[in-house]
C-alpha cells in the first residue's frame, strides 16, 4: 500500500484520510437527512447530491487505498480535494441555519473551526495522495 519513498508520516496521513472519507461516505449514504436539509437552496435534488457526495467520498477513500496506480491516488488526492471544496457553502450554510435559531444549534465553536479546517482539509488531500511534494527533498 506504500509507494516507494513515502513516508510513514504522509501514509499514515492517507490511511487515516482514506478512513475519514469512507466513513463520511457511509454516513452520507446511511443518513442522507442532516446532509440534505443544510445544502444550500440553489443546488438542485440536494437527496441526490447528498447521495452523490457520499459516492465520491467513497470513491475518494479507495484511490487512496489502492496500491497499485500513484496516478490513480494523485487523482484520488485531487479529486477529494475538490470536494472538500466544494461542500463548503453546505459548511456555511449549516452554520447560517444554525446561528438563526434561537438556541444557535452547535454554536460558533463548532462551525468556525470547521470553515477554517476546511483549507487543512484540502492540503491534506494533496499531500496524503501525493498529488503536491516539495521539489527539493525525497518526501
Amino acid at each position: 500500500m506504500a509507494e516507494v519513498g513515502e513516508s510513514r508520516g504522509r501514509r499514515i496521513g492517507r490511511v487515516a484520510l482514506a478512513l475519514v472519507y469512507g466513513a463520511a461516505g457511509v454516513i452520507h449514504l446511511a443518513k442522507p437527512g442532516p446532509f440534505a436539509v443544510i445544502t444550500p437552496e440553489w443546488v438542485p435534488h440536494p437527496e441526490t447530491v447528498v447521495a452523490l457526495t457520499g459516492v465520491a467520498e467513497l470513491l475518494g477513500a479507495a484511490g487512496l487505498l489502492q496500491p497499485v496506480s500513484l496516478p490513480l491516488r494523485r487523482a484520488a488526492g485531487w479529486g477529494l480535494a475538490l470536494y472538500a471544496l466544494c461542500v463548503w457553502p453546505a459548511n456555511y450554510n449549516h452554520m447560517q441555519l444554525d446561528m438563526a435559531r434561537p438556541d444557535h444549534g452547535l454554536g460558533l465553536g463548532y462551525h468556525v473551526p470547521r470553515l477554517l479546517a476546511q483549507p487543512l482539509i484540502i492540503w491534506w488531500a494533496l499531500w496524503a495522495s501525493g498529488a503536491v511534494r516539495r521539489r527539493s527533498a525525497k518526501e
